[in-house]
């Protein structure tokens, strides 16, 4: 089946679980912003989790769907239409005439995604069909979605044939969906952001880490895929003539540089870094966080790793139960 992206939105991406194995030759992992709706989406359809989607930033495209086409809609709300008739999230979708899929701006959350069974037909590069932006690889073009490309979506197994024959026969049109969809409410919760402690820790005072997690801190517009720069209380070194030598770095790193605003480095992140490590974001509140618009203010909460092993044990427990629904 063919997809006609009419106009390519703000910035749409082509992304999956990333591209690993080649850190060690300075090629960046990329891949979703928010690997947990990337996955509930990809399952809504029946594919394997680590399929690419078209990740949608604050808006999306406008594109020309097939009919016999299905699709699922995961995280932020961007106010999609199948031609007038709004497009519910979290559940499959399936098309019954050519139909053109329209998005608004961001309801709640940051970015959208759209996965369609069969995934979408491109080579991959390094194992991974993810954008590099920066390096111009992956995805269509190693590009933003441009206007008049066409996405081939690739073929459907015998268990997505059952999915789309299922969903035909329900009434409805231009689509027809199931009755039920995946609750992702705590995606936009507001809660504090849970951190472990950084590698470097201990360059900081008593006082100035009781200030990290008491004050506020605000995502800035120079905030992008790369990392979110955040303003607020200064975090100072307690010894300014302490240097470092770069060392890895990973999703969720807070890096401290000598202006003391935090930054947290995200999904194209660089592969190492040289600024001491205050903190780690836990991997069950990555998604949580990409989910969230400049201007927007983080509070952040320490934990355990234990602690932070458990919120991830559960977040793939859900994603367990989500599979169990869809092939019921």
């Amino acid at each position: 089946m063919k997809i006609i992206v009419k106009k390519g939105g703000p910035l749409t991406t082509l992304q999956d679980t990333g591209r690993y194995g080649f850190q060690k030759y300075g090629v960046l992992v990329s891949g979703a912003m928010d690997l947990f709706s990337l996955k509930l989406g990809n399952i809504l359809v029946g594919n394997k989790e680590s399929e690419g989607a078209l990740e949608m930033t604050m808006s999306g495209p406008f594109l020309k769907l097939p009919a016999g086409l299905v699709f699922a809609l995961t995280g932020a709300d961007l106010g999609a239409k199948l031609g007038s008739k709004p497009v519910p999230l979290n559940r499959a979708v399936y098309v019954k005439q050519d139909s053109a899929l329209s998005f608004g701006f961001a309801a709640k959350g940051a970015r959208g995604y759209l996965t369609v069974a069969g995934g979408f037909a491109v080579p991959e590069v390094m194992n991974s069909k993810s954008t590099y932006l920066r390096a111009k690889i992956g995805g269509v073009g190693g590009a933003p979605l441009a206007d008049g490309t066409e996405l081939e979506t690739g073929d459907l197994t015998a268990e997505q044939e059952k999915l789309a024959a299922a969903l035909a026969g329900l009434g409805g049109k231009p689509f027809s969906t199931l009755g039920w969809s995946v609750g992702t409410e705590s995606l936009f919760a507001g809660e504090p952001i849970r951190v472990t402690q950084g590698l470097q820790a201990d360059w900081f005072s008593n006082a100035t880490l009781h200030a990290f997690f008491r004050s506020g801190y605000t995502i800035t517009a120079q905030s992008d895929r790369m990392g979110y720069r955040l303003s607020g209380t200064p975090l100072p070194y307690k010894d300014s003539s302490l240097e470092m030598i770069s060392e890895p770095v990973t999703f969720g790193s807070i890096q401290v540089p000598a202006d003391g605003n935090p930054i947290i480095l995200m999904a194209d992140r660089q592969t190492t870094g040289g600024y001491a490590k205050i903190g780690q974001v836990i991997q069950a509140d990555l998604s949580r966080l990409a989910q969230m618009k400049p201007g927007q203010t983080i509070y952040f909460q320490p934990v355990t790793l234990t602690q932070a092993e458990e919120a991830l044990a559960r977040q793939a427990d859900f994603l367990t139960d989500a599979a169990k629904m869809v092939k019921r």
